[in-house]
């Protein structure tokens, strides 16, 4: 079917929708045709908008073939040509996108985690600089942060540790943060000043509410136990700590920072639900179209999606080749947009030309 056709079927369906919803439905019907409407009707506006501008630019054409132009008439209509071309170009564009398949999880709320991997203590405090970056992104967008766990070393680094980020679009904008993280820098127990290279990975999963995720008691083992820290540090009394393990998937959550254990398990199945919802909507996406799929890797330095150089004090992401000298300003302040917003102009790109 071709574009134009796709285009029609959309606003016959709308006027469907529009006739329904006036024809006075009640219950379940109604609330179906009303958001099934609400997710159209502004994508008809603006294929309404898009073929105006088709038309337009068809009777402008059609005047600059008349022979009785005058040269000023004739530069004008030229010039509204050219204006006419390049609100096509990016209506149709606008269009195209707003018709790609929506990622469901989009909406969500963000679990982020974070575990330091190849470099010992440097790479676990490296994992705390990025907890902090992702902390600092938040309030810049204004999303609630909280802290679900946080394994400390002794140094102040982070073994790992995870967040429920919550706003509008929380997901949607860090989802391409999940992946291996490098960096480059000169650790400061270091006396020779030699560069050294850690790495730390991200994990970033959709928060999954009680309707997205059923999970059955049945299905998991909750096992209690005394939480301990670094270096003996905060241990506690009583079996506060949490392990539940998902028995059908064999995923497994232990949290331990609550004194109580009540808070623990919340925390533990908040996660575990997101981790069982972002594995099946995995699963459904490269069924769609496995060359997509992403995976995070295992942590080891020769996989990543970013490097963090301070000697430089440079970030390249290697996704997308995009080079920023500005490592205090997303590293230190958190203005991740920088590069989460080529990050989203370069995955709808790829989307786009999947459907030609």
């Amino acid at each position: 079917m071709s574009f134009q056709n796709n285009l029609d079927k959309i606003l016959n369906r709308v006027q469907e929708l529009s006739e329904s919803l006036s024809s006075g439905i009640i219950g379940d019907e109604f609330v179906k045709a009303s958001k099934s409407y609400s997710e159209l009707e502004p994508v008809a506006e603006k294929i309404k908008e898009y073929r105006k501008a088709l038309s337009d630019l068809t009777g402008a054409e059609e005047m600059l073939k008349e022979d009785d132009l005058d040269s000023e008439t004739k530069e004008m209509v030229e010039e509204e040509i050219r204006a006419l071309n390049t609100a096509i170009n990016q209506l149709e564009r606008e269009v195209k996108l707003a018709l790609l398949p929506k990622d469901e999880a989009d909406s969500k709320g963000a679990i982020i985690e974070i575990r330091a991997g190849t470099g010992g203590e440097e790479a676990a405090l490296f994992a705390a600089d990025l907890f902090l970056m992702y902390q600092r992104y938040a309030s810049i967008k204004k999303w609630k942060f909280e802290t679900l766990s946080i394994t400390e070393i002794g140094v102040g680094g982070y073994k790992e540790a995870s967040a429920l980020i919550k706003g509008d679009g929380a997901f949607a904008k860090l989802k391409y943060e999940s992946g291996v993280h490098r960096v480059q820098r000169v650790p400061q127990t270091e006396s020779s000043g030699r560069v050294h290279t850690s790495a730390a990975t991200v994990a970033v999963l959709p928060e999954a509410e009680e309707v997205d995720i059923k999970i059955e008691d049945k299905d998991l083992r909750i096992d209690t136990y005394r939480a301990s820290g670094a270096g003996g540090q905060h241990v506690n009394t009583t079996d506060s700590a949490v392990r539940i393990t998902h028995v059908p998937t064999g995923v497994v959550v232990a949290i331990q920072d609550e004194k109580s254990q009540h808070k623990n398990k919340a925390k533990a199945l908040k996660i575990l639900r997101s981790r069982i919802y972002e594995e099946e909507r995995r699963a459904k996406e490269v069924e769609r179209a496995s060359s997509r799929k992403e995976q995070i890797g295992s942590g080891d330095r020769s996989e990543r999606i970013r490097t963090y150089n301070f000697p430089q004090s440079r970030i390249s992401d290697h996704r997308i080749n995009l080079t920023l000298y500005k490592i205090d300003e997303v590293l230190r302040e958190g203005n991740l947009d920088e590069f989460v917003n080529p990050l989203t102009s370069d995955d709808e790109a790829k989307r786009l030309a999947e459907q030609i």
